[in-house]
């Protein structure tokens, strides 16, 4: 990770450092102290503090070269976070280290059909789950993240994908957990967290779009630093391509959404939506009539073509896409990348975009929102909360 500058506050170089050992899962001190543009002599003496306050450790391995270092620094495994991740079906919650290695999880499941009531009540016990077993474990937490589908700024208590009452999970685990740090998210956002710091070979390290294909359609906006304001979610599944096309559950006819979600794929090639949602298996076992293919490349384009609008809106120099699209072949991936060119001043040909697929992240839960916790204790520097926001 390229810093644009040289971090201007103790906070931002700390984030700066724990950010890179993040993404990097472990680098030799010149090359940190180049990535984080600071001096060895600057370096040395905040590695000296994190690793004091048992953020980070340095063991000894082979040089990379002849008289080079022999001490990497890598973060330290025993900062415990917790995670929650909410799905169509279920509340997932773990414990995890700052590498990713999940130590718990557990699922509790919802009814057929989840109200309000229900996922509260499967977030208790969830909750509950986790007391029993940090208890039991001697286990301090150092950050808590939270992952729910659809968060926006209008959607705090009426969640629209899943019914979910945000501000009593929040005063449950504030109750629970009164001095450690809680974060709740959009999905989207701990799903790129979770790409730009676990995916091996993530294809871009600077700005670019992240787009997520799942239950909704959604993007977060990247930018480079390890920042709050740097992972900022966008809604695009709900662009009206026609009043005469499905209707999405926002109540309007036609949305991108409804011809490309999970479950708008389900009923296209007739698979429940639960068995694409848990497997990508279903890309080499089912077959696909040739009419049906061609209804879903003409969805495609249109979830390409909504991409490029949405580039118009903030242009960026690339788009990562995840989700179900990114198991397909590349002649029917073809299709998204023409939409995304077919947008009016967007694609490659103005806009000098360049498109990735990544895999899907879904259906590992708790694992995109422990990876959003490490970039929420990254993003203050590892620093109590208090202190971070009395700066």
């Amino acid at each position: 990770m390229e810093m644009s500058e040289q971090p201007r506050s103790r906070r931002q170089t700390r984030a700066a450092i724990l950010g890179h050992l993040l993404q990097s899962g472990g680098t030799f001190r010149p090359p940190l102290a180049r990535a984080v543009r600071l001096s060895e002599a600057s370096l040395s003496r905040i590695l000296f503090d994190l690793k004091a306050e048992g953020l980070i450790e340095e063991v000894r391995c082979p040089a990379p070269y002849f008289g080079g270092p022999s001490a990497l620094v890598s973060l330290d495994g025993s900062v415990a976070l917790a995670a929650f991740e909410l799905t169509a079906r279920r509340w997932s919650v773990g414990v995890g280290a700052l590498s990713g290695e999940l130590h718990f999880a557990e699922r509790v499941s919802f009814p057929k059909k989840p109200t309000v009531a229900s996922v509260g009540r499967a977030f208790r016990d969830a909750l509950e789950l986790l007391q029993d077993w940090t208890r039991k474990h001697r286990v301090r937490l150092s950050q808590i993240g939270v992952s729910v589908p659809g968060l926006g700024r209008l959607s705090e208590l009426g969640n629209p994908i899943i019914p979910c009452d945000v501000e009593l999970v929040r005063d449950l685990l504030g109750e629970a957990f009164s001095d450690v740090p809680i974060e709740i998210t959009n999905s989207v956002v701990a799903h790129t967290t979770f790409h730009r710091s676990r995916t091996a070979d993530y294809p871009f390290a600077g700005a670019h779009l992240f787009v997520f294909v799942g239950q909704g359609i959604a993007g977060t906006w990247v930018d480079g630093p390890v920042e709050a304001e740097a992972l900022q979610p966008v809604e695009l599944g709900h662009m009206v391509f026609g009043d005469g096309g499905p209707r999405c559950r926002c109540g309007h006819h036609g949305c991108v959404e409804a011809y490309t979600s999970l479950p708008a794929l389900g009923d296209l090639i007739g698979v429940p939506e639960a068995e694409l949602q848990d497997s990508a298996g279903w890309v080499n076992t089912i077959s696909i009539p040739a009419r049906v293919r061609q209804e879903l490349r003409r969805r495609l384009f249109r979830l390409g073509l909504a991409i490029g609008n949405t580039l118009n809106v903030k242009p960026c120099p690339g788009v990562a896409i995840s989700g179900w699209p990114s198991l397909l072949t590349e002649e029917d991936r073809k299709a998204v990348v023409d939409g995304i060119d077919a947008s009016l001043l967007g694609g490659r040909k103005h806009a000098q975009v360049s498109v990735a697929f990544v895999p899907p992240s879904t259906g590992n839960d708790p694992n995109a929102a422990l990876a959003f916790a490490a970039w929420c204790l990254a993003c203050r520097g590892g620093m109590p909360a208090a202190s971070v926001e009395a700066a």
